[in-house]
């Protein structure tokens, strides 16, 4: 059992802690209700976890809303505030992230090619700055089921288009593994399974401690 030497974590085309960073974008209460592509809860669920491997990973995240400043619209919703509050939130009045200058100069400054892109909705505030960073020579990569649409038609086809495009679809767990990559890398092991809990309630620590029993 010898792994093989860790390979340079900025070169790596695989996701690595290194290479990476994880967009926010738009996970208020008004879009969060307008959810149709998947439960509501299970969306916030999956967001959260995403957001809880990206801060135990160290990842850069880049948190943005829309329209907050100008009254219309609410604040983030609380589950992600209570991860991330005290990073900076790049608040627009545009619909397409990727044309506020605050918010796309803040992605540059990072430096980092791979963008691991969330935002509400698919079809809309993930679609548009995707497109735009892939233009611009960016790896985006997307949790699809930390994402939601106002239809499941509209989701489908919005990840359809930007596949289409160059981005490449993954989920939350496949993001964590790929992060973590080795068992053996313990610093980072503290809570790893934890990713591998499910909205509908599986624990598998307590199912490896029930078996063990």
């Amino acid at each position: 059992m010898t792994s093989e030497p860790i390979r340079n974590p900025q070169t790596d085309h695989l996701l690595t802690p290194e290479n990476s960073a994880l967009i926010i974008i738009d996970y208020q209460p008004v879009q969060v209700s307008s959810i149709r592509s998947m439960s509501r809860e299970e969306l916030v669920f999956n967001i959260v976890s995403t957001t809880r491997a990206a801060v135990s990973y160290k990842l850069p995240i880049i948190h943005s809303t829309v329209n907050v400043e100008t009254g219309r619209n609410k604040p983030p919703i609380q589950e992600l505030q209570k991860i991330i509050g005290h990073l900076p939130v790049y608040d627009r009045t545009t619909v397409n992230a990727w044309e506020d200058l605050g918010f796309k100069q803040a992605v540059k400054a990072l430096g980092r090619r791979k963008l691991i892109m969330t935002a509400l909705w698919t079809e809309v505030c993930l679609a548009f700055p995707a497109l735009d960073a892939i233009q611009e020579g960016y790896e985006v990569y997307v949790p699809v089921d930390a994402v939601g649409g106002t239809s499941v038609v509209a989701h489908e086809t919005a990840l359809r288009r930007i596949e289409q495009a160059g981005a490449k679809l993954i989920s939350r767990v496949q993001m964590y593994c790929e992060l973590q990559r080795d068992w053996a890398r313990e610093a980072t092991l503290p809570g790893f399974m934890g990713v591998f809990e499910s909205f509908d309630g599986f624990n598998p620590e307590k199912a490896m401690a029930a078996r063990a029993s």
